[in-house]
């Protein structure tokens, strides 16, 4: 079975990121979320490395504990600073156990500057592991039926 590496998706990574600096307030980060297919905003420094991430249910939990100043919050008082990440040259099967064993359904993807490439979605990574199962499949039914082979 060949290895399947995080730069395998990067295109659909790409598409997914969203990314906003440290000074954002978490009024534009909720409209940029609400306004995407993504549920997960990267938020970085000035040299463009990743501070931390904010998720929609980040700014759930917060709107459900606001008196009303939720608007002027920063982005930075609201991210997770602790962030799960990979790198382009992980390897994709190794990527989505580490997310289903931390339940992550997203997961930005990093350069080794920590400067953010794109966010992976559990669903991307799990289509892309598929189609290389099922090319793998019809390869060796082939092979077994001579099909090719003469």
């Amino acid at each position: 079975m060949n290895t399947k590496l995080v730069t395998s998706i990067e295109t659909v990574a790409r598409s997914r990121l969203v990314t906003v600096p440290i000074n954002a307030l978490l009024i534009d980060v909720a409209t940029l979320l609400s306004d995407t297919h993504i549920s997960l905003v990267i938020v970085c420094e000035a040299d463009g490395s990743m501070a931390g991430v904010i998720t929609k249910t980040n700014i759930v939990r917060c709107i459900g504990h606001c008196a009303g100043s939720a608007c002027t919050t920063s982005a930075a008082s609201l991210m997770t600073r602790d962030v799960t990440f990979c790198h382009p040259t992980d390897d994709l099967t190794d990527v989505l156990a580490m997310m289903q064993a931390r339940g992550f359904v997203h997961v930005p993807v990093v350069d080794q500057q920590a400067v953010p490439l794109g966010v992976i979605n559990a669903r991307d990574a799990l289509r892309e592991l598929l189609t290389q199962e099922q090319y793998e499949e019809s390869l060796m039914r082939d092979y077994v039926m001579g099909i090719g082979y003469q």
